[in-house]
């Protein structure tokens, strides 16, 4: 009997170590099962966040070849059009979870709530070019320290601070601080007295923190984020204000400049050119004689609003030629050449021309006299008179650009592509009204609070985020702020040297996405079309920070 009972406890007790051994099994085989799991969707998440990359790569190209285009495009296809930045499809699929775009998204910057986004690039014009403010010609240290003071929470000490740095002297301004003071820290360096690489070089500056440089947008996409209002719940720490403070990388650039070519690429009529014979000839071959002649009698002889020789009324007295570092000066700099020698220069050609008869016209003018007046800005020709001598005969010649608002939509757009003050291929550091904040606005010399007040609240996205397409058109060019009576004529004339509607290094976040799911990248790029071909000035990746925007609903999605 006992021999009879060992035999089934034997086969009992296998039968549990088989079930423990296939409990364990089934338990690897799961673990395994799960881990592969991970795995796939680990693989997947990998591919497609290549996938995304590629998406967001491809943006950058897209933009790039577009800005190779820009003279065939709309304005407003750069500022604000969904069909053209929104969601751009790069992979198609059934579901949408396949389906891969990218996004090129701004910030609205006159909006603030911080909250609406428009698709479209950032002209780096609508923010303050620290590295030009020397072309600005101011002649006072205030004039340039003015220019920074409406930056929140800028003070006289940090402003001075900055311009130190900037400036090529070593000498210490009001506020500022120059290399001795750096010399004087814990880790010593000195000042730069040069032109900034980029914005993070403000670090180095006295006075200046990461706090004050880039404020409460911890993701850098413009908008006031939850986490960007909520006090020190969460980071970032803010005051819960229900403002996005930006910091200062929001109105400030390195960068900004404006090519001074043609639309079709040739170099603009330089309205100063001291010869002016070769002037009245350019221009007769793209405008008529009505407009050449009166051209070049307003630089033989001046506007009749103008005063003798003193630059008055708009023009620059003395025909220096200048064609001044910026758009709107041509009265303090030659446009590369000295002075002197460009006045010597055309004198000589003239008599050479006169021969016998002491005399050499153009339309019925004589230029022999020379450029006695410059042309500081293209708004000096408009609505206004020249009393000059036309085939013997005293006569008075009105503009062919007569003060209303009709004409300035009309003829502006063609007077600013092929006519400028200055011979330099580029103009640096002008201030695109039409995308500049508030802040950067006030800073102008000659700007008025309620002008830049009324430039800011004229809107050109409509409140369901479409393209105020009409509004866009009529910005085309500075002359809207004249024509809707923001700013007069005779104050444009002084203003227009600081002023564009269309500057040609432009920023933009680019974003590569999917209809539904994750992940997403983002990039950021500043391109460089001032002159052929584009150039990529800087592209970071700022996908670590989080994708910015909602953008699974995007147009095109």
């Amino acid at each position: 009997s006992l021999r009879g009972g060992k035999p089934g406890s034997r086969r009992g007790s296998i039968l549990l170590t088989v079930l423990v051994v296939v409990l364990l099994l089934t338990l690897g085989i799961y673990q395994f099962a799960e881990l592969m799991l991970v795995e796939r969707q680990a693989a997947e998440l990998a591919a497609r966040e290549t996938e995304a990359r590629v998406f967001a790569d491809s943006g950058v190209e897209y933009v790039s070849a577009l800005l190779m285009q820009r003279a065939e495009l709309r304005e407003e296809n750069l500022y604000h059009d969904p069909e053209v930045f929104g969601g751009v499809l790069m992979r198609d699929a059934a579901a949408a979870r396949g389906r891969g775009r990218f996004s090129v998204v701004a910030a609205v910057e006159t909006d603030a709530t911080a909250q609406q986004i428009r698709f479209g690039l950032q002209d780096e014009s609508g923010r303050l070019n620290l590295n030009a403010i020397a072309s600005f010609d101011l002649e006072e240290e205030e004039e340039e320290r003015n220019l920074l003071m409406q930056i929140p929470a800028m003070t006289h000490e940090v402003a001075d601070s900055i311009l130190d740095w900037l400036d090529e002297d070593t000498e210490t301004r009001e506020f500022g601080a120059e290399s001795d003071y750096y010399q004087g820290l814990a880790s010593p360096y000195a000042a730069k007295n040069g032109p900034l690489e980029s914005l993070d070089e403000l670090l180095l500056v006295r006075g200046v923190t990461r706090e004050l440089l880039y404020g409460e947008d911890a993701n850098r996409n413009g908008l006031l984020d939850p986490s960007e209002n909520d006090g020190e719940l969460l980071p970032p720490w803010d005051n819960a204000d229900g403002l996005l403070d930006t910091g200062w990388s929001a109105f400030l650039t390195v960068h900004s400049r404006e090519s001074n070519r043609q639309s079709n690429g040739a170099p603009r009529i330089w309205l100063n050119n001291s010869t002016l014979t070769e002037l009245y000839d350019e221009l007769l071959e793209q405008f008529d004689e009505d407009t050449a002649r009166f051209i070049v009698a307003y630089r033989t002889s001046g506007p009749v609003d103008g005063d003798e020789g003193d630059g008055s009324g708009g023009g620059s007295g003395n025909g220096s030629g200048g064609g001044g570092r910026n758009g709107g000066g041509g009265g303090r700099n030659s446009g590369g050449g000295g002075t002197q020698g460009l006045e010597r220069l055309a004198e000589g050609l003239a008599r050479g021309l006169m021969g016998a008869s002491g005399s050499v016209t153009r339309g019925g003018v004589n230029l022999a006299a020379g450029g006695r007046y410059n042309i500081d800005s293209i708004y000096d020709l408009v609505g206004r008179q020249v009393q000059t001598e036309v085939d013997g005969s005293q006569t008075i010649l009105d503009s062919p650009w007569p003060n209303d608002p009709a004409t300035l939509q009309q003829a502006l757009p063609d007077l600013i592509d092929k006519l400028s003050p200055s011979q330099d291929p580029s103009i640096p550091g002008r201030i695109n009204v039409n995308q500049a904040r508030l802040e950067v606005l006030l800073g102008i010399p000659g700007m008025t609070e309620e002008a830049a007040r009324s430039i800011v609240g004229a809107k050109m996205i409509g409140s369901g985020g479409e393209p105020l397409t009409d509004a866009i058109a009529s910005r085309a060019t500075t002359g809207w702020l004249v024509s809707d009576g923001l700013i007069d004529l005779e104050t444009m004339r002084t203003l227009d040297k600081y002023l564009t509607t269309r500057g040609d290094v432009l920023r933009a976040q680019i974003v590569g996405h999917f209809d539904e799911g994750g992940p997403s990248v983002r990039l950021e790029a500043v391109f460089d079309a001032s002159e052929p071909p584009v150039k990529l000035l800087m592209l970071r990746d700022l996908s670590h920070l989080g994708a910015g925007y909602q953008l699974q609903a995007a147009p095109g999605g």
